[in-house]
């Protein structure tokens, strides 16, 4: 004889509500003041009433260039890339191009000028793609993408401090080398990730 179990039926649980808002800044002391960013020890009210203290790097933001050179091929472009010595990171590093913002300087035509700086190159088209935090936990800092088209060669002017080997890799060997985890910088990773995105629905 069969026998009936019982089902205890139990309410599903309310997501919690979404908090909004922007905090209160009650305390804020400059710990740093360098010439690239200053760090802040800033004591808080969060959104919700929490009361925590942050050390925060502050910086004008950042620009990154997907520079795409089509004219041999379409269908597998190169896209222009540098290699560098990073000493944060202890090793050298296959980047797309990019720079920090100057205090007053919009962020295309830092894009503008940190591509001829670095590369040399000149674009006709300019789109962009995303902006984004790369560690929002203690850097202030966004990064900016840009898509760049219709280039023209030039000659670079990089600073003084800056050694960096300019190379020009197909999108598909890019592709490769991020899947098989050869490639370590975030705004890279995001930069030919986006741009793949937009070519499989015939957005770039």
């Amino acid at each position: 004889m069969a026998t009936k179990t019982s089902v205890k039926r139990t309410s599903a649980k309310k997501a919690p509500a979404r908090r909004s808002g922007k905090a209160k800044l009650l305390e804020q002391k400059l710990a740093y003041d360098g010439p690239l960013f200053k760090v802040w020890s800033e004591t808080v009210k969060e959104p919700g009433g929490i009361v925590s203290k942050r050390d925060i790097i502050r910086h004008n933001g950042s620009v990154v260039v997907l520079a795409v050179d089509d004219r041999q091929s379409k269908r597998d472009p190169y896209i222009i890339m540098e290699r560098q010595y990073r000493q944060a990171a202890q090793q050298f590093l296959l980047e797309l191009p990019a720079g920090r913002r100057e205090a007053d300087e919009k962020p295309l035509a830092a894009a503008k000028r940190e591509m001829i700086e670095e590369t040399g190159y000149r674009a006709r088209t300019w789109k962009k793609l995303v902006r984004y935090y790369a560690s929002p936990g203690f850097l202030g800092e966004w990064m900016e993408v840009y898509l760049a088209t219709d280039l023209t060669e030039g000659d670079a002017q990089p600073e003084d401090d800056e050694k960096i080997e300019i190379l020009r890799i197909r999108l598909s060997e890019l592709l490769k080398m991020r899947n098989e985890g050869k490639i370590h910088d975030g705004k890279t990773i995001i930069g030919i990730s986006i741009y793949e995105a937009l070519r499989r629905t015939g957005k770039a």
